[in-house]
């Protein structure tokens, strides 16, 4: 009996449905859903969820947690940590670190990192450059999550911008392609006009004219035409307006489709509006845009011609943030609060429950072959989280547990509260405390 626990009474969220029920969790795994299921032992541990919702973990499919290498911003710990607070239980990490994981030694040095220190389950991207296909050919499919180029600016050597490559990694690779997309000659047009007008100090609201629409659209549709002419599986990351959404197609249940996408939190929750109070704390890329493009997201993601949500987790320090626009990096910190903004947006009467676990639970799990997480189904892991729809919270400095230690919901009043995430069949995180227990495993991919 050791090692048991029953969740009672919960509104268990699955599959489109929601049921009234019990939930029996053995070592790592729910082993039986039942509408009552009776205490058998003195050694079972037993939680009442009476009125409270349990989702399937979160599996964020687009986080930077910045080990190796930018430590002075975030590290695989803090930030999985938050996750879990966060209703988070499975992170896909960027290859963008330092060095960057862009061959097979680099990849497996990040995998014995989190081995070490992940409160939550992981897995890496590899990176794509112009010259890796060798050691894009090396990766295991079955072990890792998945490739990632950016088609836009970024880190170092990252942008794959000669197309006899884009085509070569596109034609020569049957794991997911998951591409940033913006194009870069656009953005170093739009910079120079308004470097020319304002120096460095260029004003933050200028940053979705700099990456504008135009920017995104011209990059991701391109990709697009690569993949159906090449036939590879394509993931377009983070969109950004209204425009794009029209290169998706809703036709087909995701586990048919070639080609998938992305929405992230905030560009679901802010405009541009948003950046006279907000300043770089919303300064992403791409850039959050107008109120109209963030309706046309929400559209296309209720209507499945976007297929996951996500964070693009990417936290800097207060002190970078707070540079001009020209030095001011792009990114912010939102594990902690993905899954109770989309609760509030619930709330909002804008996405029912079960539309969020289907886009930011099941959905990933669907899109990258995630084995046995993203639904509470008897013999999958015990990936839970149990959420109280009706306990106000506000966000500030003292109950944040980034390492850069801000938030862009700072002062923002949630009315939801995550009270219990479970990992592996432990408890995690309880209550605003995360448990000195990492449950953590390396994800598996039924490929």
């Amino acid at each position: 009996m050791k090692g048991q626990t029953i969740i009672k009474n919960a509104k268990i969220v699955n599959e489109g449905k929601i049921v009234e029920g019990d939930i029996l969790i053995e070592n790592a795994i729910i082993k039986e859903i039942n509408t009552s299921i009776s205490v058998k032992s003195a050694d079972m541990t037993v939680i009442d969820a009476e009125g409270n919702y349990v989702l399937p973990g979160m599996i964020d499919d687009q986080v930077h947690f910045r080990e190796p290498g930018l430590t002075h911003k975030a590290n695989i710990e803090t930030e999985s940590k938050a996750a879990l607070a966060g209703g988070i239980t499975s992170f896909i990490e960027m290859p963008n670190t330092n060095p960057q994981t862009t061959t097979v030694e680099k990849l497996e040095d990040k995998f014995s990192i989190a081995a070490k220190s992940s409160h939550a389950n992981y897995s890496f991207m590899f990176g794509g450059t112009n010259d890796n296909l060798d050691e894009i050919l090396k990766v295991n499919p079955k072990t890792v999550a998945g490739l990632k180029l950016f088609l836009g600016s970024s880190t170092g050597d990252m942008l794959v911008d000669d197309p006899a490559v884009l085509e070569r990694i596109f034609s020569s690779t049957d794991m997911v392609i998951s591409v940033h997309c913006e194009d870069e000659a656009t953005i170093r047009t739009n910079l120079a006009k308004y470097k020319a007008e304002y120096g460095d100090d260029i004003p933050m609201e200028k940053h979705p004219i700099i990456r504008s629409e135009e920017a995104c659209y011209l990059s991701s549709s391109k990709a697009i035409e690569l993949a159906k002419k090449t036939g590879a599986r394509l993931h377009v990351f983070h969109l950004s307006t209204g425009k794009e959404t029209n290169l998706f197609s809703n036709k087909i249940p995701l586990k048919d489709k070639k080609i998938t996408a992305e929405v992230c939190i905030h560009h679901l929750w802010f405009s541009d509006e948003d950046y006279a109070q907000k300043g770089s704390h919303i300064k992403w890329n791409p850039a959050v845009k107008t109120s109209k493009d963030r309706d046309q997201l929400w559209e296309a993601l209720l209507d499945d011609r976007i297929d996951v949500i996500a964070t693009d987790h990417a936290p800097h320090t207060l002190e970078e943030k707070n540079n001009p626009y020209t030095s001011a990096p792009s990114g912010g910190p939102l594990v902690q609060h993905a899954l109770v903004a989309l609760l509030e947006k619930h709330h909002q009467g804008k996405i029912t429950i079960e539309k969020i676990v289907e886009k930011a639970c099941h959905n990933p799990a669907i899109l990258f072959d995630v084995e046995k997480r993203g639904y509470i189904k008897e013999g999958y892991y015990a990936d839970l989280v149990i959420a109280d729809l009706n306990s106000p919270w506000t966000v500030n400095k003292e109950n944040i547990l980034y390492k850069c230690g801000w938030s862009p919901f700072e002062g923002n009043t949630f009315k939801s509260r995550i009270t219990h995430t479970f990992v592996n069949g432990q408890l995690a995180y309880n209550n605003f405390k995360v448990l000195d227990v990492k449950a953590g495993q390396r994800l598996t991919f039924n490929r």
